[in-house]
Formats: C-alpha cells, structure tokens, sequence
C-alpha cells in the first residue's frame, strides 16, 4: 500500500534540506556504497547478467526465451528510471492476455557477495522529498538491470490469462530477453487515453485496470490512490502544499501489479513454499481516528458505511480529499512477510488456510519491483522454480526464513524516516506563525499520560497538518480552536495547545 508521497522543489530551504540531512544521518539511512559493492555492480553491469542456470544452480535450465517481439511499454511518473516493470495487453478473443516483464534483479546479483549483503542491509529504496536513497547502486537500479527503452534486458516474464470479467484463467512465468519499445509518464498515456490515440495495448491495459478494480471491490478490497504532496514557495515568502491530482491510468496500471502479484500468491502456495505479504484487518481505533480526520477534513462519512466505501468517492484533485487520502494510509499499518514451506526457529513454517492481505481482500505477493525492494527478487525465484517444475534454488530456501525480519526492520526504518519528513515539511509549513489561531478536529488522545497533561493529536483544516496537541480534557473528534506553540524545522517538531 501507499505512502504519504511528499516532493520538495529544487528551490526547498536550505534549513528544510539540511534537517532532512541530519534525519537520515539519525536513521541511519544508507548513503555511499561501498567500494566493493560498487565494483561488483559495475562487473555485473558489464556482463549484461548472469545466464539462467548460474542463477538456479542447476545443469538443464534453459536459455532465456527471445520475447523481444513483445512490444511492452514502461509506464511510470516522469523523470523516473529505476524501470522494474514493462506491460503488453492484448485480446485473447475470449479475455485478455496480460505480459509484464518485471527487471532480471538476480541476474545481476550474486548470493552472498558483498552486492547481496549490502542489499539487505539497505532491504529497500527509501524516498524522501528532496531525494532517493537506492537499494541498488545505480549503474544497475537506473542502468543496466532497468527496463529502458531500445535496450535489450534479461526479464522475468509474466503471462496471464484473463477471462471477459477480469478474473485469471492462467499464470505462467519463465526468463526472458525483452527490449522495451518505450518510457510513458502517466501524463503522456492519460493524454493518448483521452484522446482516443493510444495504441491497443494501452487501450486495452484500461480496459483491464477498470475490469480488475471491479473484481476488487467485489472482493471487499480497496486501493489508495494517495496523491503526491509537493512542497513548493508560497506567496508570502513562507512554503505551500501542492496536490499532484492522481491519474486514473496510474490506478488501472497498479492494478497489473496487484494482478500478478495475487497470480504469484496462488503460484508459491500451490508449491508450498513462498514468501507472501500479509495485512490484518485495520484496528477499530484507528478507524475511529479517521472518522475524526474526515470530519476535520470536511469530508462526508456517513454512520454505518465501510471505510472502503468512503475511499471509493474521493478525488485526489481536491486538496481535503487528498489529505484525507494520505492520512488513510494509517489504516494499513502491520503490514509483514510470512515465509513458509521452509524451516525457521528449527521448526517447519506453515501457511494458514488465510493468509490474505486485508487491503487487497486477497493472497499477495511482493514480484514486481525487485529494483527498489529485496523481497520481490526471492519470491519471483521460488514462483520461476515452481513454473519450470524443479527444486527452489538452495540460496532462496536459505534466505526465506530471515527475510520477514529484514523487511520489518527496513519498514520501521521506512516509517520513521516517512514520519520525520512529513514533520520537517510541516514544521517549516508553519513557521513563522507561533501564537496564531487555527481551527481543527481532535483525532487522538493519550487515555492515561505519565504527567497527567492532556495530549493529543489535531488535524487542521487549513493547512492540512496533523500534530501535537495538549490541553486538559481533550474532546476526541469535536472540532476545537488551537494555538501553535512551537514550529521548529531543526527539531523536527510542531505543538499545539487548546486555545
């Protein structure tokens, strides 16, 4: 599920950029690659990969079939080049036939070098407002192991068959050598969309997006479609929010990720051996502090209706709606891996008769993003051995058991990080503005503080900040008059006291 997505113009603060320094220097956020790593990265870059049975281990792997007859297209924001994923839809007369080549990541990467060992460490590209730290050095994350286009790159591809309502028939994957035909922003299919100009494939990828939100509906699922926040001057010399208005390509194109990962899902446990994404259900406290947001937010929750309900009305393009939308993401919170069919802790791991992801109403799998995400590259190994009918490589199988706890302490390094920016960025929102009244909604409170002092949290209507609150007798979810107290972007802080 999605993050809040906060961008910080080139012309950001030097106060902004430099507290956004010292977080990752707190956090310990990986910079520089070592020197061994980098080496490595570039041998494999040269080498252009390694070949099938290098990877598996085995005698009678075959050569990566020739699909560069697959005209398959990248679609991702602009300016991005860390290209994990390329799609080609077609009719199949009774359905669909969706072909998504996801980025050969262990072609590159050998097991236990020092390329591998800072792979876990880093378990993650981590994204902050003003830049990206990779997983992967980039002579391979936006070089040589990414989809770009008029180049030929080893792939996992993915072939899955749909029937006419959007539900998978088939699933098939195998290594590949594609060549990508191009690199589209969303802006770009959006426009050929509207205009009744976009080649087939992409007509029928909307076709498909469109069949495949009405299979997650009936399912119970929801998705966020959490706008990208950036942080731009203001006109009084201070800095304003800005929404990106999501596209609605951006949601039918996540839809083919969603896709193949529940096509994985059903793959690693038909083989009883797999690394699935999993979600419990939102807790009901979190869900009552939404309710509070939405009515500081001015957004309509009627009594009664599911949460997905409410998100499913909601347009990005509207500032309070935005906001509401990333402050949803909270509800998706003990999001974790379960590594099965393998042994760990000297006992068996084995996969519940549910194990679904409670956002997608379905089994999931992280396999298309093995650029910016560790997990992704060994459950695509355990899903290409299970195709092909042979034993998951010993170096996957060894790796499985400790993965869940390496992506945990990656995402609460992730959340911290996430945490802190959006602190700094609504720190330097507000300063400036000590003792000034602000009209909000409380949408939390500590039930027994050590001290005795009342503390909260309040969501502000204008600008759409939530933070710090204290006062004595704080009315959950009543709308309250604030004054800010402390804007402080070097301490990373914001608090506010009932008025």
């Amino acid at each position: 599920m999605p993050s809040r997505l906060l961008h910080l113009t080139r012309s950001g603060p030097d106060e902004v950029t430099g507290a956004l320094a010292a977080l990752r220097a707190e956090l310990r956020v990986p910079s520089m690659f070592p020197a061994e790593v980098r080496a490595e990265a570039e041998e494999a870059a040269r080498s252009g990969g390694r070949p099938p049975a290098a990877i598996t281990g085995g005698r009678k792997d075959p050569v990566r079939s020739d699909r560069r007859d697959v005209e398959l297209v990248t679609i991702d924001p602009a300016g991005s080049m860390d290209l994990d994923q390329a799609v080609h839809v077609a009719s199949s007369g009774r359905g669909y036939i969706v072909r998504y080549a996801i980025a050969d990541v262990a072609a590159f990467v050998e097991p236990d070098g020092p390329l591998d060992a800072e792979t876990h460490r880093r378990g993650a590209t981590v994204y902050g407002p003003d830049v990206r730290t990779p997983m992967l050095p980039p002579v391979l994350s936006t070089g040589a192991a990414s989809l770009l286009p008029d180049q030929d790159r080893p792939a996992v591809l993915w072939t899955i068959a749909l029937d006419p309502s959007g539900e998978i028939t088939s699933a098939a994957v195998t290594r590949a050598l594609v060549r990508s035909r191009a690199r589209i922003t969303y802006g770009e299919a959006q426009s050929s969309l509207d205009a009744g100009l976009a080649p087939e494939s992409l007509t029928l990828l909307a076709d498909v997006g469109r069949l495949r939100q009405e299979r997650e509906r009936a399912r119970g699922g929801v998705s966020l479609d959490v706008p990208e926040q950036e942080v731009v001057p203001g006109p009084d010399g201070g800095l304003a929010i800005e929404m990106r208005r999501t596209l609605p390509v951006e949601g039918w194109n996540a839809q083919i990720s969603l896709l193949t990962g529940i096509a994985a899902a059903a793959m690693m446990r038909d083989a009883g051996v797999g690394l699935l994404r999993t979600l419990p259900e939102p807790e009901p406290r979190d869900v009552a502090r939404l309710h509070g947001v939405a009515a500081a937010l001015g957004v309509t929750w009627p009594d009664g209706v599911p949460y997905a309900e409410v998100l499913r009305t909601l347009e990005s393009g509207k500032p309070a709606h935005a906001a509401f939308l990333a402050e949803a993401t909270s509800l998706f919170r003990g999001a974790g891996y379960l590594a099965f069919g393998v042994r760990g802790d000297g006992a068996e791991q084995s996969l519940p008769a549910d194990a679904a992801h409670a956002a997608i109403a379905a089994e999931y799998a992280h396999v298309t993003a093995p650029l910016r995400r560790l997990a992704d590259r060994y459950a695509t190994e355990v899903c290409l051995a299970h195709a092909a009918g042979r034993p998951v490589p010993g170096w996957v199988r060894d790796a499985l058991p400790e993965l869940p706890g390496t992506m945990a302490t990656t995402a609460r390094r992730a959340s911290r990080f996430e945490r802190g920016c959006v602190d700094v960025v609504e720190a330097a929102l507000l300063e400036g503005r000590v003792g000034e009244r602000f009209s909000g909604v409380v949408v939390d409170v500590d039930d027994a503080p050590d001290d005795g002092v009342g503390r909260g949290e309040v969501m502000l209507r204008d600008p759409a900040v939530r933070a710090p609150l204290e006062g004595a007798g704080l009315p959950l979810g009543q709308r309250v008059d604030v004054i800010l107290k402390e804007a402080s972007v070097a301490d990373r802080r914001v608090r506010f006291a009932l008025a």
